[in-house]
């Protein structure tokens, strides 16, 4: 639980006259993010001042996915891939929503479209968060700098405290 105590003191409000801590985490649909979102649950439920929780979740536009094919792609094609990309958004949702009910958190969801680490960074500012939750996929440098990274990028761009949350490894 020392992370717990870190953390409450990175998130103390730092507004003047402000009475509410505010926690972002954002979600999609992986293991590493569903820890990040238990870690912030945990957390808004335990913490001993009056915390709001938003949690966002980054809905990439359909023509992100394609990056070959362009105007050749079918327009059929596109319209399944955003209604997979709608569906996931909303299982990402009711699991978020699911595990706030389950620990008697209120907390705002919200889909955005847009990339991830943009989106994120971007809701930090709007909800003015304290504190910002996310997970890691543990990628090492090479992957990281190929693949980008979204806890690399709110790291570096948000205007918070940024709690990384990892996952634990496995036992051997």
């Amino acid at each position: 639980m020392a992370e717990t105590k870190v953390a409450a003191a990175a998130a103390s409000p730092v507004e003047e006259g402000r009475s509410n801590t505010v926690v972002v985490v954002g979600v999609d649909d992986s293991d590493h993010s569903y820890s990040a979102l238990e870690w912030a649950v945990r957390y808004v439920a335990t913490a001993s001042v009056a915390t709001e929780l938003v949690v966002v979740h980054a809905k990439q536009a359909a023509s992100s996915v394609f990056t070959m094919g362009g105007a050749a792609v079918a327009g059929d094609v596109v319209g399944y891939v955003e209604e997979d990309l709608r569906k996931r958004a909303d299982e990402v949702v009711e699991k978020a929503r699911s595990l706030c009910v389950a620990n008697s958190v209120e907390g705002v969801v919200e889909v955005i479209d847009g990339e991830p680490g943009h989106v994120i960074c971007n809701a930090v500012e709007k909800h003015g968060a304290d504190i910002l939750v996310v997970g890691s996929q543990g990628y090492g440098a090479i992957r990281r700098a190929f693949l980008g990274s979204v806890s690399d990028y709110c790291a570096h761009h948000a205007n918070c405290s940024v709690m990384i949350v990892k996952q634990p490894k496995p036992k051997k």
